[in-house]
C-alpha cells in the first residue's frame, strides 16, 4: 500500500490555510499545518481590534479542514537535508514537502526611541496590547499614528471615530500606493473625522520619547500613545535555516514558488519572493500565492512540472471608521487608476472583503475530509512561526 505524502505547512495565515485546505482535499495527501496561535487571525481587522469593534480572530475549528493536524507551537528551524521542522517545543515534525507561508509581522523600527516608547500593531499580540494602552489614555490625549499606509490609515481613522485626537504622520505622501483622486478622497475623510495629516518634506520621524514624537524638520508632536504602523518585516527562519532570502528575508523562490535551494520546500504569502519580485504584502495576495503553492506540490507530487505563478489584483479597499469606506480600483499588475469607491458604499464593500474572504476559507475548509484529532501544544505567544 502506498504511504501518504506527508505535507507541512508552516504558518496559519491566509496563504497557509488555504493551502492546507487545498491540499486536505486530496486522501492521499496528509496535512500538517504548525502554528504559534490556536486561532486563525483576521489581519485585515487588527484595527478594530484597536478600535473595540472586533476581536479579530475566528476558530480553526470554522476555516481549517477536519482531516488538518493543527500543531500549535513555533518553528524554531528547518531541517532541509533531513526533511523536518524543529519545534520550540521540543519535538520535530517531518514532511515530504514543506510549505513556508510564516507570514509578516512590524518592521524593526530604526529610528532612536520608537521600538521602546512606540505600539507596533502588525500581529494579534501587539494589537492586543495597544488596546488598553489607548483605554488608559485621557479621552482628550494626543495620539500619533506614523505610517502612510492603510494599516496607518485605517487605525487613525478607527481611533479618530471613538473621539479621539489623532495626527497621522505620513512621510513624503498620504498612502503613497493611491491614485491622486482617491488620495485627495481619502484625505478629505479623514479630515471630516479630525484627523490630523502631517506629510510631505521634513514629516519623516526622527524620534520617539515617552510623550512626543520628533520630526525631521525639528517639529515635535505631543503624543500620549504613539502607533507604530510603518511598514512590514518577515520572520527570519529562511535564514537562519540557511535558506537563500531576499534582502529583507523572504524565502526566495522561482516562478512556480519552489526554493531556489530545494525543491521540496514551497513558499507562499508575505514571507515569498518569488522570481525575487515580491508581491505586495496583502490578504488579497496570500490567497493567490497560496493555492498556487498547494497547486505546485500537487504537480511534484505527480512528477509534472509546476505551473508559473499569476497573480492578479483588483485594488485596495481600506475602512475609515466603521460609517466610511474606500476601494481604490487599480489594474490587474496592482497599478491604480483614477477610479474609487468611497463613503457609505465604500464601508459595505470593505465589509464585505472581509466576510468573503474568511467565507472562502469556511468553503474550502468544508471540501476536506472529516474532522481528525489534532495535537495542539502550549502556544508561544507573540511568537511568529
Amino acid at each position: 500500500m502506498d504511504k501518504n505524502t506527508d505535507v507541512v505547512v508552516i504558518g496559519g495565515g491566509y496563504a497557509g490555510v488555504t493551502a492546507a485546505n487545498r491540499l486536505a482535499q486530496r486522501a492521499d495527501v496528509t496535512v500538517t499545518l504548525i502554528n504559534p496561535r490556536p486561532d486563525f487571525v483576521e489581519r485585515i481587522r487588527l484595527h478594530q481590534l484597536v478600535g473595540g469593534s472586533n476581536d479579530a480572530v475566528v476558530d480553526y475549528a470554522e476555516v481549517l479542514a477536519g482531516n488538518i493536524r493543527l500543531v500549535v507551537d513555533s518553528v524554531a528551524t528547518i531541517d532541509a537535508a533531513g526533511r523536518g521542522v524543529e519545534l520550540t517545543g521540543g519535538s520535530t515534525v517531518g514532511y515530504d514537502y514543506l510549505i513556508y507561508a510564516v507570514g509578516s509581522g512590524s518592521a524593526e523600527p530604526d529610528v532612536p526611541g520608537a521600538a521602546e516608547f512606540a505600539h507596533p500593531i502588525a500581529t494579534l499580540e501587539e494589537a492586543r496590547r495597544l488596546r488598553p494602552a489607548v483605554d488608559a489614555a485621557p479621552a482628550t490625549a494626543p495620539v500619533t499614528v506614523v505610517g502612510s499606509g492603510p494599516t496607518g490609515i485605517e487605525t487613525a481613522a478607527e481611533l479618530a471615530e471613538e473621539g479621539r485626537a489623532v495626527t497621522l504622520v505620513c512621510g513624503e505622501e498620504l498612502g503613497p500606493y493611491l491614485h491622486p483622486r482617491g488620495r485627495r478622497a481619502v484625505a478629505r475623510t479623514l479630515a471630516e473625522l479630525g484627523v490630523t495629516v502631517v506629510e510631505g518634506p521634513g514629516a519623516r520621524v526622527a524620534a520617539v520619547t515617552r510623550d512626543a514624537v520628533r520630526l525631521d524638520d525639528g517639529r515635535e508632536l505631543p503624543s500620549r500613545v504613539t502607533v507604530w504602523a510603518a511598514g512590514f518585516g518577515v520572520p527570519d527562519l529562511a535564514a537562519r535555516s540557511g535558506l537563500t532570502t531576499d534582502a529583507v528575508g523572504r524565502l526566495l523562490t522561482d516562478e512556480t514558488l519552489t526554493s531556489v535551494d530545494d525543491p521540496r520546500i514551497v513558499a507562499a504569502g508575505d514571507a515569498a519572493a518569488p522570481a525575487g519580485a515580491p508581491f505586495r504584502m496583502s490578504c488579497q495576495a496570500a490567497g493567490q500565492l497560496g493555492s498556487r503553492a498547494a497547486r505546485t506540490v500537487l504537480s511534484r507530487i505527480a512528477g509534472e512540472r509546476p505551473a508559473p505563478l499569476k497573480v492578479r489584483f483588483a485594488g485596495q479597499c481600506m475602512s475609515l471608521g466603521r460609517r466610511t469606506g474606500f476601494f481604490q480600483f487599480a489594474s490587474m499588475d496592482d497599478r491604480a487608476n483614477p477610479l474609487y469607491l468611497g463613503g457609505r458604499p465604500g464601508a459595505k464593500l470593505k465589509e464585505i472583503v472581509c466576510r468573503a474572504t474568511v467565507k472562502q476559507l469556511v468553503n474550502e475548509a468544508r471540501k476536506g475530509a472529516p474532522r481528525a484529532e489534532r495535537d495542539k501544544a502550549p502556544a508561544t505567544a507573540g511568537q511568529t512561526a
